[in-house]
C-alpha cells in the first residue's frame, strides 16, 4: 500500500455487497434488510446485530446456521430470516417501529475468515423540539426521553436532528437528544442564538450530566401506516376534548401524531385544538397572514392553557 493511501475494504468471499447501502421505510410497515451468500462454507454461522444509537453497543438479533435459528433481544417477536432460497440471510422486520432506525450489521462466522455487511435502516419522519407546561430547560435527560415517549416519539438521533437542521429546522433552546449529548440548530444567526458572528449549523454543548442537567428535548416521530389525524370544532375544556374523541372512537392526539400528519398528510388548519399533553396547537401547511402570519410552514403552538377554558376545539387520533 502507498503512503498516506486508505486501505481499501476487505474483499467479501461470501457475502454479496448490497445493492443499496439504507432501506427506507415507515412505521407499522415491514422492511427487509438483504444479506446473501454466493456460496455456503462448511461450517458457518449468520449473525444479524444493531449498533444501539444510545451508546453505540452491538446487540444480537438472530444467529443461524442455514437450518436452526435463535432470537435474541427486544425484538425477537418481530423479527425473521427471510430464506427465500438456501443462500438467502435476509433480515425480515414486521411492524416497524421508531426504535428500529438504525445501523444492522449481517455478519458470516466462519472461523478465521469472518466478514460482514452493513445496512441502515431509515425511517421517513420529522424531528421537533419539546418543552413542558413549566417552560424551557426543565428535563433532565431521563424525564426528556419519557417526555418524546409519552407523545408517540423518541428522543432523536444525531444523524435525525442534523437533517431536520437541512430541512430548515431553526431552534434557539438547547435539548436533548438519544445519546446523551446537547444540541441546538441555527439556520439564521442572530444575538440571542449565539451571535450574529457564528456559523449557521447545529451548535452542540456536548455531553452532559444526564441526572443534574436540564434541557428542552428533540423528538423523532414517525408517520404511522392506516393512522388519521383530524379537527373536531367546538368551545371545549379539556377534559370535554378528551371525551369527543373517545365518543367518536378515537383518542386525543398527542405532539408527536399531530406534527407527523402536518408532515406526512398536509395536515393544515387554522384552528387551535387541544392535545394529549394539555397543549394547544394548529397545523399550518399552507402559511397565511390569518393564520398566525408567520412565512413558514409549521405547527403553531399557544402554549398550555387553562384546562378550565372553552375557546379551543380538539385534535383527534384515530389508529389502525
Amino acid at each position: 500500500r502507498q503512503p498516506g493511501c486508505a486501505a481499501a475494504p476487505p474483499h467479501l468471499q461470501y457475502l454479496l455487497e448490497p445493492l443499496h447501502a439504507a432501506v427506507h421505510t415507515q412505521r407499522g410497515a415491514t422492511a427487509t434488510l438483504p444479506c446473501v451468500l454466493r456460496a455456503l462454507p462448511r461450517n458457518y454461522r449468520v449473525k444479524w446485530s444493531k449498533v444501539e444509537p444510545a451508546n453505540y453497543r452491538e446487540s444480537i438479533i438472530i444467529i443461524t446456521n442455514g437450518l436452526y435459528h435463535k432470537n435474541y433481544g427486544p425484538l425477537s417477536p418481530r423479527v425473521r430470516l427471510r430464506h427465500s432460497h438456501r443462500y438467502d440471510a435476509s433480515l425480515t422486520i414486521t411492524d416497524v417501529a421508531l426504535e428500529d432506525e438504525g445501523r444492522y450489521r449481517c455478519q458470516l462466522v466462519n472461523g478465521l475468515e469472518d466478514e460482514s455487511v452493513s445496512l441502515t435502516l431509515h425511517l421517513e419522519g420529522i424531528v421537533f423540539p419539546y418543552q413542558p407546561s413549566n417552560g424551557r430547560y426543565k428535563f433532565n435527560y431521563h424525564e426528556a426521553k419519557r417526555a418524546c415517549e409519552q407523545q408517540d416519539s423518541r428522543l432523536a438521533t444525531y444523524q435525525q436532528l442534523y437533517k431536520a437542521w437541512t430541512e430548515g429546522l431553526d431552534w434557539c433552546n438547547a435539548g436533548w437528544i438519544l445519546d446523551g449529548t446537547v444540541h441546538y440548530p441555527i439556520i439564521n444567526s442572530r444575538e440571542p442564538c449565539g451571535g450574529r458572528l457564528l456559523l449557521p449549523g447545529v451548535r452542540t454543548y456536548g455531553a452532559r450530566d444526564k441526572q443534574k442537567d436540564r434541557f428542552d428535548a428533540f423528538c423523532f416521530t414517525s408517520a404511522l401506516q392506516g393512522s388519521q389525524v383530524y379537527f373536531i370544532r367546538g368551545h371545549l375544556n379539556f377534559k370535554e376534548a378528551g371525551q369527543a374523541c373517545r365518543n367518536n372512537g378515537a383518542a386525543i392526539a398527542k405532539v408527536g401524531q399531530l406534527y407527523s400528519a402536518w408532515k406526512f398528510s398536509q395536515l393544515d388548519r387554522c384552528d387551535g385544538g387541544w392535545l394529549a399533553d394539555g397543549s394547544v396547537r394548529y397545523p399550518i401547511t399552507t402559511p397565511r397572514e390569518r393564520c398566525g402570519g408567520l412565512p413558514d410552514p409549521g405547527v403553531r403552538s399557544f402554549g398550555f392553557p387553562s384546562k378550565e377554558l372553552r375557546t379551543y376545539g380538539t385534535y383527534c387520533f384515530a389508529g389502525k
